[in-house]
């Protein structure tokens, strides 16, 4: 399985990665994913990047008569070296700043940075190692203060993301760990959860950042 990004074209995911939509929905004060439409499955596919198609997800050659500019910015550095650290009472969080503002980060008693501040209660610790989980575009990682990451268990697989509350469109979760290879060849740091832009218009390419709500990004 791979995903393989073309020079200021759409992105090629080849090896039968499975293919849904998903809707961010709100739930409380939190959210989950609902089924969305069902999409179309074959061993190689190519998803729009610029944000021009007419038949989304999938690409139509609009990159070429809108003259996108694909051109990758996304630091090269392991997520390691990019991430700050919070450290909490019971547990500490991996934050590197991206971004899809998917709002995952947020449950019932708090967003994720508080929850870890908290995290001495058995409940806020919980829910800090949940939120850190369900961010989609892998920014946020639970820690033990032994060293011991929080990671969900993620088949392989790519979720197209519509959000109505937001009343957009949003990125392409990519989960499971499927290598992303950029246009020149080399392969970006391989993750189990990333998000990458469909809109076009974000200043951190390949990866979505949260650009569709400015845009007012809508594919259909």
């Amino acid at each position: 399985m791979k995903i393989k990004i073309v020079k200021d074209g759409p992105y090629i995911v080849s090896g039968g990665v499975p293919l849904r939509e998903s809707v961010i929905t709100p739930n409380g004060n939190g959210y989950v994913y609902k089924p969305g439409r069902p999409l179309p499955q074959a061993e190689t596919y190519v998803l729009c990047r610029c944000g021009k198609t007419s038949t989304p997800p999938f690409c139509d050659g609009s990159h070429r008569s809108a003259d996108f500019d694909g051109t990758e910015t996304a630091s090269r550095e392991g997520y390691h070296k990019r991430a700050s650290r919070l450290a909490g009472e019971g547990l500490d969080m991996l934050d590197d700043g991206r971004c899809a503002f998917a709002r995952f980060c947020h449950r019932e008693d708090g967003d994720a940075w508080e929850l870890t501040e908290d995290s001495a209660t058995p409940h806020h610790r919980a829910e800090a190692v949940q939120a850190a989980n369900d961010c989609p575009a892998g920014r946020l990682t639970a820690v033990e203060k032994d060293g011991a990451e929080h990671e969900p268990d993620y088949a392989p697989g790519i979720e197209v993301l519509q959000d109505p509350e937001e009343e957009v469109s949003a990125g392409i979760f990519v989960k499971g760990g499927i290598p992303i290879e950029s246009a020149d060849g080399t392969t970006y740091e391989v993750r189990n959860r990333a998000v990458l832009c469909r809109c076009g218009k974000s200043e951190n390419k390949p990866f979505c950042d949260a650009q569709h709500i400015v845009e007012v990004y809508r594919d259909r």
